[in-house]
């Protein structure tokens, strides 16, 4: 007898993991997709809590709430305590540690309590003076010469501590910064140096493909980009093109790039010249993915392109070594002119433009088209069937 699965019911909608779904409001949204499974919360008692933008920490729940994703805990800090929602509880949050070169066994911070309405009266109050204070400390730290830009400023859920985000190219004593501000904020300063692809991730925006930035939707680490990156997926060296919201390398020009490493393997060499008898042949650009290379006749300009298979390049290269020459490139004696598939090539886009005969219509006809005699050929007659 075949298992039937049954799902929980929720909202009466049949649903799998209804608890793991989460509104897309906050950068580094999850999905908690064993919150369902029976005994889940009863694996681990560490749970993932994410406070503003995408800074996340890990707690103890060491007073065995009922959480959930979506809950507003407040959370042991230093001092007092901060504001924050609960992102992820339950096994996954054993795989999460690892990226953050975590263990079960270290030392985490405790879980208080569920928010109550008078922490949350407490939070937006705090959260409410973040932008004035931001643009306060930039208008200090100009008054102090201090080559830096304070990006974001971030207060602790009670108010009494503040995290000022900030980029400096070099290396900055911001000693007497901290004492100026303690002294007009009346709080504790914590100062945290980020980098551009960072700050973009907290800012948030759209990319040039359409979606939100990666930055500010999954990406958690960083890994350097460099221009090699767009050379071996053929991409063209535009700094306008490559760079992204920050001003650096796009992080999704890695995305690909071992794909196209591995593919570009088994092409010939760029360099290597095709002898055949009609003449010698030079490498003019290869579709890396589809395996084919195409060769002009001349070394600078294309002339005479002539687009093969990577695998026909390769058999040439071996018979030019053994001093043969081939009659042409292509096996078959006719250049391949395939070009990729395109949506746009599916429909002629002049089919609109009125390119055919020109239809005139005159006033003594009632509007119709003149009727005209033209033999087999197309040719206009030049009499009539009645004056015939």
């Amino acid at each position: 007898m075949e298992e039937k699965f049954k799902y929980k019911e929720q909202n009466n909608n049949a649903g799998i993991c209804c608890k793991g779904c989460g509104k897309m409001d906050a950068p580094l949204n999850t999905f908690d997709w064993l919150a369902d499974v029976p005994g889940n919360d009863e694996y681990t008692d560490i749970v993932e809590v994410q406070f503003k933008n995408t800074r996340k920490g890990y707690y103890k729940n060491s007073n065995n709430l009922p959480l959930q994703k979506g809950d507003i805990v407040a959370v042991e800090a230093n001092p007092g305590h901060d504001i924050g929602k609960v992102t992820m509880t339950g096994r996954l949050v054993l795989l999460q540690l690892k990226k953050t070169r975590l263990t079960p066994e270290s030392e985490f911070k405790r879980i208080y309590r569920k928010a109550k309405p008078v922490d949350m009266e407490k939070y937006e109050e705090a959260k409410a003076r973040e932008h004035d204070t931001m643009i306060r400390s930039r208008q200090i730290a100009k008054d102090l010469e201090l080559d830096m830009k304070i990006g974001d400023v971030e207060y602790q859920g009670d108010g009494q501590k503040a995290i000022f985000y900030y980029i400096a190219d070099n290396r900055v004593d911001f000693r007497q910064l901290i004492k100026v501000l303690a002294d007009v904020f009346k709080i504790k300063i914590e100062m945290k140096q980020i980098g551009a692809r960072q700050e973009a991730g907290r800012i948030g925006g759209i990319g040039p493909c359409g979606r939100e930035l990666c930055c500010a939707t999954f990406t958690t680490n960083f890994i350097s980009v460099s221009t090699s990156a767009a050379r071996f997926q053929d991409i063209s060296l535009n700094p306008q093109k490559l760079a992204g919201q920050c001003a650096k390398l796009k992080c999704c020009l890695n995305y690909e790039v071992d794909s196209y490493v591995e593919a570009s393997r088994t092409l010939p060499p760029r360099d290597a010249e095709l002898e055949t008898t009609e003449g010698t042949y030079f490498f003019f650009k290869a579709d890396i993915l589809r395996g084919e290379v195409t060769y002009s006749t001349d070394k600078h300009i294309p002339a005479n392109l002539v687009t093969i298979s990577a695998r026909r390049a390769l058999n040439i290269i071996e018979m030019n070594k053994r001093g043969e020459r081939p009659e042409s490139l292509d096996a078959s004696g006719i250049s391949d002119s395939r070009r990729p598939v395109d949506l746009l090539e599916q429909e002629n886009i002049n089919r609109f433009d009125n390119t055919g005969k020109n239809k005139k219509r005159r006033k003594g006809h009632g509007g119709k088209p003149r009727n005209e005699n033209r033999n087999e050929k197309g040719e206009r007659g030049g009499k009539s069937k009645k004056a015939e």
